[in-house]
């Protein structure tokens, strides 16, 4: 919405009126105004306006510069900062190489629908054409036409009058649905400029508020279905972050099946009665089941893309077919289940909210049937949340889930070389309860998502007031966190800075390969100049993983998939990081991982792993074979 002119607003003081203004301070007050804390970015030449607007800003308490080692760490920093705090993820680089390095974070955000603002510059106008060093403009490397295919806006601000609208329209498109990365492309000049004007012409708060959109005959056709006396199963996708705590009272009610996607597992606690494991990439024997269930009559899947990873492979005998149900605010996603029966186009919780209502009656009546009630509440206290089980022994660990693992055995191994499984187990019972897990690209991701399963759990922050409902999940409880779809190796090395900065004080765990580390590993030094407590977990197996066992799986040529064998605590140890090398399962469990998780700043953990253990990965093995047909 237009507004009168807004005055500066800065966290002490306002900017005084004889202070000169410029245009990279307007794009750094519209992101006071958000709330944004950093920026992640490396300086350079043609970006440096924006930098002494964020010195300006810093001095007066307000956005903050975080600098990465490379531009592609600087847009995963930031894409896991949106990710946890619900704010406006923002990176910057410098003109040409700059701009092309953080291609790579910003197409892994766009896959996710991450919103993301990314501002590159360019050299000042008047040199367009000529040459100029690092002129990435149409006349040279043409870095907004690069960008075009991995954003959902993107455009060259060519006049400074156009820098306020088109930053208002970025904003708005990033933040909007499906959200995703914007981007600026700002000439020095223009970036520069002094500014007549001396507030904001628009209140960035009432532009971002959207109405709750739903298509109320599909969601009262939704609402038929569940109440007929049929069987089904619910599938929580990683879509479902503010949506699941209602998902799973739908299922409670039901009595119904629960099942995950890799990027919906962190939603829903494992221990859940009800929950049967996550399909797809890595997944549970146990959840394939459900879905080859005959009697089965419907599949709801919310917030799910159905792309190869979340989709059993593009599986059309059991979840691709007429029984399927897919309710998504994602437009794109639907475009992928054309055989559903039904489509439920809306904000995923407020579809199921009003599921919840027409199951139960009127949720604020008091005359409503108290034995559904009870029975939802009995299950919600079954969460982890409601189990002390930090103290949990291992021979209660198959008490507690209720889905099956590949070898279960193999977490009570304890081994030399560590057995990739019993690691996994491990990390639950030694690592608090509130800390959070990045699985990177490669086998360690498949090991954790189908062998890690963090204890506390809770579907939904409880919160006081007239709803029922066991309140929406705050950005911050994602304990588990994965990147699907773009699978950038390298990604959770630099999400893990972006997420500890979100959540300051919480231990997070980066579970990571040591190609994926070779990649990345660099930025834990952005970890030690900021005091993060960020453990870096390094499963060392001296190979590209899922190279060597997707090549013997699919009965291919044994090649490229060797590393040098590198000690990784020795690595760190050089940086100034302690460093632990780990090879054998005495010594992780030697380690004090009281300190680690309190002390400011990160550590590196150098397991080393059996090389020879195979990882979950079959599913991927289907999809590369089928090509999403099924023989």
């Amino acid at each position: 919405m237009k507004a009168d002119i807004i005055d500066f607003k800065q966290p002490q003081d306002t900017q005084p009126q004889e202070e000169p203004c410029y245009a990279s301070d307007l794009i750094v007050y519209y992101l006071e105004q958000l709330g944004v804390e950093y920026i992640f970015g490396i300086p350079g030449g043609a970006i440096e306006p924006l930098f002494n607007a964020i010195a300006r800003s810093e001095r007066r308490g307000g956005i903050k510069a975080i600098i990465a080692r490379h531009e592609t760490g600087a847009a995963f920093m930031a894409d896991a900062y949106a990710r946890n705090s619900g704010k406006l993820g923002v990176c910057c680089s410098t003109t040409g190489p700059g701009a092309t390095n953080m291609i790579t974070g910003v197409a892994s955000a766009y896959e996710n629908n991450t919103p993301l603002l990314v501002i590159t510059p360019q050299t000042a106008q008047s040199k367009f054409g000529r040459k100029a060093m690092q002129e990435s403009g149409d006349t040279g490397v043409n870095v907004v036409g690069m960008y075009q295919f991995c954003t959902r806006f993107n455009t060259l601000v060519s006049h400074v009058e156009q820098l306020e609208h088109k930053l208002i329209t970025a904003i708005m498109t990033a933040m909007g649905s499906p959200g995703g990365p914007v981007h600026l492309s700002i000439p020095a000049d223009i970036m520069s400029a002094e500014l007549s004007q001396r507030g904001l012409s628009y209140d960035l708060h009432r532009v971002l508020t959207q109405p709750i959109l739903q298509d109320e005959r599909a969601v009262a056709q939704l609402c038929a279905e569940l109440s007929a006396e049929k069987k089904g199963v619910f599938v929580v996708g990683g879509g479902c972050r503010d949506a699941a705590s209602h998902i799973i009272e739908t299922a409670n009610i039901l009595k119904a099946p629960i099942l995950a996607t890799p990027d919906g597992k962190s939603f829903v606690s494992p221990y859940h009665p009800l929950f049967r494991g996550v399909i797809g990439f890595a997944g549970h024997s146990s959840a394939e089941a459900v879905l080859k269930d005959s009697d089965l009559d419907f599949v709801v899947v919310a917030g799910v893309t159905l792309g190869e990873f979340t989709s059993n492979a593009w599986d059309q005998t059991t979840l691709l077919t007429e029984k399927l149900i897919h309710v998504d605010d994602n437009e794109s996603n639907l475009m992928r289940s054309p055989m559903a029966s039904l489509h439920v186009r809306g904000q995923i919780s407020a579809v199921f909210e009003k599921v919840v209502s027409h199951l139960l009656g009127d949720a604020l009546d008091d005359n409503k049937d108290t034995s559904i009630v009870d029975a939802t509440q009995r299950s919600a206290e079954s969460e982890p949340g409601y189990i002390r089980s930090a103290n949990t022994h291992s021979n209660q660990i198959e008490e507690l889930i209720h889905f099956t693992l590949d070898e279960p055995k193999k977490i009570f191994d304890d081994a030399i070389p560590i057995k990739p499984q019993w690691l996994m187990h491990q990390l639950t019972r030694i690592f608090p309860v509130n800390t959070r897990y990045l699985a990177d690209t490669g086998n360690n991701l498949a090991w954790a998502i189908h062998y890690l399963n963090p204890y506390d759990r809770r579907v939904g922050q409880r919160r006081q007031g007239e709803r029922r409902d066991s309140g929406r999940r705050h950005f911050s409880n994602a304990l588990f966190q994965v990147c699907i779809e773009f699978c950038s190796m390298g990604w959770s090395v630099g999400s893990a800075i972006g997420t500890a900065l979100a959540n300051p004080g919480e231990p997070v765990v980066c579970i990571v390969g040591d190609g994926s580390f070779l990649m990345f590993g660099n930025e834990i030094t952005v970890a030690l100049q900021h005091r993060l407590p960020v453990i870096f977990l390094v499963l060392n197996d001296a190979t590209l993983g899922m190279v060597k066992h997707g090549q013997q799986l699919n009965d291919a040529e044994s090649i490229g998939h060797a590393l040098p064998a590198v000690d990784f605590a020795a690595m760190a140890e050089s940086m100034g990081i302690p460093g632990y090398r780990i090879a054998k399962p005495s010594d992780l469990l030697r380690l004090n991982i009281e300190v680690l998780c309190q002390r400011c700043g990160p550590s590196v953990i150098d397991v080393i792993i059996d090389p020879e253990e195979v990882p979950p990965i079959a599913t991927r093995i289907k999809g590369m074979n089928s090509g999403g047909q099924d023989e």
